[in-house]
């Protein structure tokens, strides 16, 4: 259920990297120093050679593609020459290579490889390189998600339409010091690429027409039906894979309701991570009704945390809002495997309370100021609520926040100990998404009645915590809530969002008059977020912002 939002580009850095045969000097051909080859064969049942090297790919139906280059030198010798003061150590903790991907002779993507990717044996001694890139299952080597990320992160997917393109492969060294250095060109290569033409049904194409008793009235403002038109398509081609339902809110009024992949208005849709939010707002009616001080209260007050493993003055220091804004300092970060305090480590335990009452507090972490994506402490705040409000969460919950809302069909998931699990457990209709959205953009306004208090929805979507991800724009944390910006023909947009894994998000646009939901179900997928993001830059906000 962990939140999937651009955490791939870290974890994608760190994955284990092993060699694919790495041959010495004594192996090489000398005449292939310097050119980059492409090779078709399946790595796993033999080995590649010279020749059945490839010039052509056809994208859809070739399985493999490995790409072969010979230096004429170890890696770590060119390092060396973009600084020759620095030990070996060094230069192999700020350097590796840098690759170049051009489609028709245009540089679409570069990446300078993480420093950890491979081991240490293919940058010191290897001078033959064979690395795979396309394989039909996803396989646990660096190229592999080199590969992913230039095609669904990095422009490839959308630079090969349909058609005869060339796909060239550059490669350098890189050096990140105090500034980057880049090496002369290792080796390079082309290879011709195909991509056939995607057979659609095109009655997926055209705009859905909103259907009766959707509980809104429907709104008359005009859009750019093409844009949407155009998006339904990439999603009919599987440019944008598992998009299940797409909600579009204007000034309170329905605009868009769109549904694909089988799902429809009555589907209840699981959208993971955007489940946390909705601890936020039941904490805030709950501290609102007096039944908990308020999110400054310290968690030492709802359990003897003495009696837990690995109790520290620090762990007396936890808040409830140190929790909302996942910065309370547990050595516990859903982004990081290897970490003791993970949502998985945590769902393999009977008793996930204890489970995260038991961890130990991070060294240096600084609460209230330090981010770490920690469902964990998510779902302590979901069974505080459940002790503290009468009749528990899931009855309070109905009765101060889903029945107001006119919400009736919905499903929790549900902890060991049978409370409501507030990580990432609550199901809805896409339509009923749209609603909660709205009432943070009513600023906790619905029908005549403050359901939530103003204060609580700025402090929910204020930017509490910062965060870096790659340096994107605006990028903060609320409670229980993401922050960031979009930007559209040098605009930009300001935005809070729900967000959960699979890509699925509830925006909140603070200046403009829009809440967008969309459900999806790439769970755990690479492009999963990135793809939501492409859609609401390249076709939903154009489409929606064209005819203000």
């Amino acid at each position: 259920m962990k939140s999937n939002l651009l955490i791939v580009l870290v974890t994608c850095l760190l994955v284990s990297c092993r060699g694919f045969g790495q041959p010495k000097a004594n192996d090489i051909n000398a005449d292939e120093i310097g050119s980059l080859y492409f090779s078709k064969v399946d790595f796993t049942e033999a080995k590649i050679s010279s020749a059945p090297y490839s010039k052509s790919l056809n994208l859809h139906d070739d399985n493999y593609l490995s790409i072969v280059f010979t230096l004429s030198k170890p890696l770590i010798k060119e390092l060396q020459e973009l600084a020759p003061d620095l030990s070996e150590e060094e230069l192999l903790r700020k350097g590796n290579f840098q690759f170049s991907y051009l489609i028709d002779d245009e540089k679409i993507y570069v990446e300078n490889l993480n420093t950890g990717a491979g081991p240490k044996t293919r940058k010191t001694e290897a001078l033959r390189q064979v690395i795979p890139l396309i394989t039909p299952e996803r396989i646990n080597f660096w190229g592999w998600f080199m590969w992913q990320r230039f095609m669904k992160m990095g422009g490839g997917v959308d630079s090969f339409t349909q058609g005869d393109h060339t796909l060239s492969i550059e490669v350098r060294s890189y050096l990140e010091t105090d500034t980057l250095k880049v090496g002369p060109l290792l080796a390079t290569g082309n290879i011709a690429v195909t991509v056939p033409k995607i057979e659609i049904d095109e009655s997926m194409v055209p705009v859905q027409k909103i259907q009766p008793n959707s509980g809104w009235k429907i709104s008359k403002a005009n859009y750019d039906r093409d844009k949407i038109e155009a998006l339904n398509r990439k999603i009919a081609e599987g440019r944008f894979k598992d998009i299940n339902g797409i909600v579009v809110l204007k000034h309170g009024e329905l605009l868009i309701e769109e549904y694909f992949n089988g799902a429809s208005r009555s589907s209840l849709h699981d959208t993971r991570s955007v489940g946390k939010s909705f601890a936020s707002t039941i904490m805030g009616i709950a501290v609102e009704d007096g039944f908990i001080k308020n999110e400054d209260t310290f968690l030492k007050e709802f359990y003897d945390l003495k009696s837990y493993k690995n109790h520290s003055a620090k762990k007396d220091s936890v808040t409830l809002k140190s929790l909302l804004t996942m910065s309370s300092g547990f050595l516990g970060d859903d982004e990081d495997d290897e970490s003791p305090g993970t949502e998985d480590k945590m769902q393999a335990t009977d008793n996930w309370v204890k489970f995260t009452l038991d961890l130990p507090m991070h060294k240096d972490k600084v609460i209230g100021r330090d981010y770490n994506y920690f469902t964990a402490g998510t779902g302590l705040l979901g069974d505080i609520i459940h002790k503290s409000v009468p009749d528990g969460l899931v009855s309070y919950a109905d009765k101060k926040l889903f029945t107001p809302l006119g919400i009736t069909d919905y499903k929790w998931i549900y902890t060991p100990q049978r409370v409501a699990y507030t990580g990432g457990g609550i199901r809805l209709r896409a339509i009923d998404f749209a609603k909660y959205g709205q009432l943070y953009k009513n600023k906790g306004h619905w029908n005549g009645k403050q359901i939530l208090t103003q204060e609580w929805v700025e402090k929910s979507l204020a930017k509490q915590v910062s965060q870096d991800y790659g340096g994107i724009k605006g990028f903060h944390y609320g409670y229980l809530f993401w922050n960031m910006v979009y930007t559209i023909n040098d605009k930009d947009y300001e935005v809070s969002f729900s967000n959960g894994n699979g890509g699925n998000k509830i925006f909140v646009f603070k200046d403009i008059p829009f809440v967008v939901v969309i459900t999806a179900s790439a769970y755990g997928k690479l492009d999963a977020h990135t793809n939501v993001d492409k859609m609401m830059v390249d076709y939903i906000l154009p489409a929606i912002l064209a005819r203000q």
